[in-house]
């Protein structure tokens, strides 16, 4: 049976965020009296949620719970205002996605970035392409833990072993392997290809064109 599922990563897969992920949170953190980061500094601080980049942003000897908070509030605040300034889809990222919605591939899209935010850049740049758009809620768990990605392999009513999941991090790999889809890394992402390949990716894509004909490799 052909695979017609995908669940795809946001940040540093379908989206470069690091821009404007930046920026609000180098405002936040000046203003705050602490160091800011260069672009690349940020790269190994995505993909765990915002709490924890702004963990990973912040001093060692300031990691008491009142000032991420703080910061927290303060970068959500300058990331809503530019969001989508610098954000860009990457090269081949948009036809890839209208190419498989209109095969009839049922598209799913998982991030770490809060509901709202998630909600707002897909829509903003994807309009009607993902049939499931999840971020993080309230109260809920954010990846690895593969609570989101089954509930987006349940709503398309197949199992996760039939659900390809693309990521652009060890996060997202994990996060596949738990939910018992099919990890596909990324090249292009925020994180090294050898991060994908040790945490379960069954193969990196180059480029967007390449996931067509990778699938039917990998027996589909």
């Amino acid at each position: 049976m052909t695979t017609l599922a995908a669940i795809f990563d946001l940040d540093g897969t379908v989206l470069n965020t690091l821009p404007d992920l930046a920026d609000s949170l180098n405002i936040a953190l000046k203003a705050a009296g602490y160091p800011t980061h260069d672009l690349n500094g940020y790269r190994p601080m995505v993909g765990n949620g915002m709490a924890k980049m702004i963990e990973r942003a912040l001093p060692p000897d300031h990691q008491d719970p009142s000032t991420q908070s703080q910061i927290l509030a303060a970068f959500k605040k300058e990331y809503a205002l530019r969001q989508c300034d610098k954000t860009a889809p990457y090269p081949g990222i948009v036809e890839l996605l209208r190419d498989l919605k209109a095969q009839g591939w049922s598209l799913g899209l998982l991030s770490n970035k809060d509901h709202e935010n998630t909600l707002q850049v897909v829509n903003h740049f994807f309009p009607q392409i993902f049939t499931e758009i999840l971020g993080v809620k309230p109260g809920a768990t954010t990846k690895p833990d593969p609570t989101g990605a089954l509930g987006i392999c349940a709503s398309f009513g197949v199992s996760p072993n039939q659900v390809f999941y693309v990521g652009d991090s060890g996060v997202d790999m994990a996060t596949a392997k738990g939910a018992g889809c099919r990890p596909i890394g990324v090249a292009w992402g925020f994180r090294p290809q050898e991060e994908l390949i040790e945490n379960g990716a069954l193969a990196i894509l180059k480029n967007p064109a390449d996931f067509l004909p990778l699938i039917k490799t990998l027996g589909q």
